[in-house]
């Protein structure tokens, strides 16, 4: 079978050109939602999938109805093929894989898309290695335990010390200071009510 699948983000939006479009192709079902493409529970698209079957192609007028990233959209073509299925995009003739060429380009480009993810995932890890180097570490902030939030606030309180050099001292922001001397603060009248 030859599935149509149209999409648009509103309500206010319509779906006349996209089914036009399909139905020139003759599809014999058209899937049709009104749902932004940032979901991932597209109930129609769901429905599409259920009824996929090996052979069976699914059209779609261009790829953003499909997907809106590039991730989405090799997840969802992954989806397509693992059930034997072939996917087809109007707009986009590249990507058809019911022929050998199109197939070849949808590899290439999905090929692409990974080496320049490793590229990424390269280059930060690289960067984390050159700032440990330099004796600064990556990552999220270690959380502050109690002992340190209580002697932050003794400081505080004490002003021997300015608030920069407290920050310095445990690698917090002014905002983080202030937090925890509300936190301590509020922790110790609890406890003396």
């Amino acid at each position: 079978m030859i599935f149509g699948y149209a999409r648009v983000s509103t309500h206010d939006q319509n779906l006349d050109r996209q089914l036009e479009d399909l139905n020139k192709i003759g599809v014999d079902e058209v899937f049709q939602e009104k749902v932004t493409g940032t979901k991932a529970d597209r109930p129609q698209l769901n429905r599409l999938f259920e009824k996929l079957r090996k052979d069976d192609v699914v059209i779609v007028s261009d790829l953003t109805r499909l997907s809106r990233s590039t991730k989405d959209l090799f997840n969802l073509v992954e989806l397509i093929q693992s059930k034997g299925a072939n996917i087809k995009s109007i707009k986009e003739s590249w990507l058809d894989t019911t022929t050998p060429t199109g197939k070849l380009m949808f590899t290439f480009i999905a090929g692409i898309s990974q080496f320049e993810r490793d590229l990424i995932s390269q280059r930060t890890k690289e960067g984390l290695e050159i700032a440990r180097a330099r004796g600064k570490v990556g990552g999220r902030k270690q959380k502050l335990d109690n002992v340190k939030k209580e002697t932050i606030h003794k400081l505080y309180q004490e002003k021997n010390m300015s608030v920069m050099d407290i920050c310095k001292m445990f690698s917090i922001s002014k905002p983080t200071l202030y937090k925890v001397i509300n936190e301590v603060s509020n922790s110790l009248s609890d406890i003396l009510k």
